[in-house]
């Protein structure tokens, strides 16, 4: 069989280079171009119209991976899958960390261009990716160099500040987690006036509530509220009045006069006997249903966080437990619990100190490597359950369009300063990234293969282009004042909003270390692999989508 041409294989599903990477980078560039705007603290906005409502006021965005999510198809096919490459590791990015989706894009963009310039003229792709896969732990070592560990209101506040630009929210924002710490549970909910407010709760929480409003026994404030309760966990359903005897013989032989019950469902006729007056003259019991999302493997944690938290041993349907063998050593003890129809509190667990820490320092280790976002925003839940620090957030503006945009801003701001007090801070303003030229640059001067020449001097001039493009944003000559920030030295950069070059650790200016390292991840792994991705294929009816944005 003789040997087919490459223009034999130039179907109209399957494109060739150099088609396939000029249609690449028009849609790199598009998408990068349309967030470059939304860089730094004196950014500007992108209007986003909304589908199906032509003339309606359009979104007003300054979030790059919110923009990007917006943009469902562009022009040209091939564009369109250069296009959707870059949004995707955008909005991951932004789904993972919070921030840092403006600084990713120029870095891909730059690297693309520079690299896909040096191709052209006769470098090999295969080579320089191989030199950056080299290079890269290199520069995530030394952003890990250069990382602080920040505490306090203050400089928590300096932090939310260099994330949002918003300094009413910042304040708030650095006080709240002063106070709940990096795993303490926020909600963020819509304002009820123009101003931001906030709550703290003492106690853990959790969104399930009283099986029956007849066991409200503080009507004032309707929940039912307990001092010094025993705790039963379980899952079982209890159906049968039978079954529950044992538990009210137990109470009564050791001379236990309050029970909290937490049980996956509950008969009326076993709600009627615990309410009967005889028997809540000896032990008085409330029963709360068992926390839920409705998957399996999340009743098992919550059973398990309760356990720990309560000092209990839960009886589980898995297990082929029976309420009716319950025993003394299964029931846990709180200094206080109260229950509203939609959640409960409790106050006080006493269980083992020692064995709670162990557990959350596990739950600390899993959710490290934790990828999915659902699942790490139900292990930061369950964290900050146990951890006891909760906080309400209440967006307010002058209309439902603001009040959004801003709760947006402030979910953002939350996990990035999240990370941030985990992982710790660099130098903001784009200057941990100028600071890592420096290991770049002792490799540049350690060789003369060609290749890897290019390679160092792209990631040099890529790493460099996010500070030249903030300054550009903000109004100033990036050219004129450059030199100035280089010669300054380390964690030195241009303070754009007191115009003046800083020691940025000192001015409060800080970037979120796991922000910048994602940053830098994300964007030079995902610019060599479009470097060195040389055919597109296209299906001939492509299957539509639904995007939910």
């Amino acid at each position: 069989m003789p040997m087919s041409s490459k223009k034999d294989f130039q179907k109209p599903g399957v494109v060739l280079q150099p088609h396939a990477s000029k249609g690449l980078q028009e849609g790199i560039n598009l998408i990068a171009n349309t967030i470059r705007p939304t860089l730094g603290p004196l950014a500007r906005t992108v209007l986003v119209e909304k589908i199906g409502q032509r003339g309606s006021r359009p979104e007003i965005l300054d979030s790059g991976g919110t923009i990007v999510r917006r943009i469902y198809q562009i022009k040209g096919r091939d564009a369109d899958m250069g296009a959707m490459l870059l949004r995707h590791i955008l909005w991951s990015l932004q789904e993972h960390v919070g921030d840092g989706t403006a600084t990713a894009a120029v870095i891909f963009q730059t690297i693309y261009n520079e690299g896909l310039r040096y191709i052209v003229s006769g470098g090999n792709a295969m080579r320089m990716r191989a030199c950056m896969e080299e290079l890269l732990p290199l520069i995530l070592t030394e952003i890990d160099s250069m990382t602080i560990r920040i505490r306090g209101k203050e400089k928590l506040f300096h932090l939310a500040q260099t994330i949002s630009n918003d300094p009413p929210l910042s304040k708030m924002m650095g006080e709240i987690f002063d106070i709940i710490g990096e795993y303490g549970r926020l909600e963020i909910r819509s304002g009820r006036s123009r101003e931001l407010e906030r709550e703290y709760v003492e106690g853990i929480y959790w969104n399930s509530g009283l099986f029956s409003s007849a066991m409200i026994n503080d009507p004032t404030k309707r929940l039912a509220r307990m001092e010094e309760a025993a705790v039963l966990i379980t899952d079982l359903e209890i159906k049968n009045p039978e079954d529950i005897f044992p538990l009210l013989d137990l109470a009564v032989t050791n001379k236990i006069k309050k029970i909290a019950l937490i049980a996956s469902a509950i008969s009326d006729r076993v709600i009627s006997i615990l309410l009967a007056k005889p028997n809540r003259e000896k032990v008085e019991v409330i029963v709360i249903k068992t926390p839920s999302n409705g998957f399996q493997d999340i009743y098992n944690s919550a059973l398990q966080d309760l356990a720990v938290l309560t000092g209990g041993i839960p009886l589980i349907q898995a297990k082929n437990d029976k309420i009716s063998s319950v025993r003394l050593e299964h029931l846990g003890h709180v200094r206080r619990i109260w229950a509203q129809i939609d959640c409960f509190c409790i106050v006080g667990g006493k269980g083992d100190p020692r064995q709670l820490r162990r557990h959350i320092n596990d739950l600390r280790n899993r959710f490290g490597h934790v990828d999915e976002k659902s699942n790490r925003k139900e292990m930061l839940e369950r964290i900050g359950k146990l951890m006891g620090g909760a906080a309400t957030l209440w967006i307010g503006g002058t209309s439902p369009i603001m009040i959004e945009a801003r709760k947006e801003l402030a979910e953002r701001t939350a996990e990035a300063m999240r990370g941030a007090m985990r992982e710790g801070v660099v130098p903001g303003g784009g200057v941990a990234l100028l600071d890592c030229r420096k290991v770049i640059r002792q490799k540049l001067a350690s060789t003369t293969d060609t290749d890897e020449v290019a390679v160092y001097r792209i990631l040099l001039k890529s790493l460099e282009m996010p500070t030249r493009i903030l300054l550009e944003n903000s109004g100033f000559d990036d050219y004129e004042l450059m030199p100035e920030i280089n010669n300054a030295g380390i964690s030195h950069g241009f303070d754009v909003v007191g115009k003046q070059v800083v020691n940025m650790i000192d001015a409060g200016i800080f970037d979120s270390a796991s922000v910048v390292k994602a940053i830098v991840h994300s964007a030079i792994t995902g610019a060599f692999l479009a470097l060195t991705t040389d055919v597109l294929i296209h299906r001939k009816r492509p299957p539509e989508s639904i995007d939910t944005a």
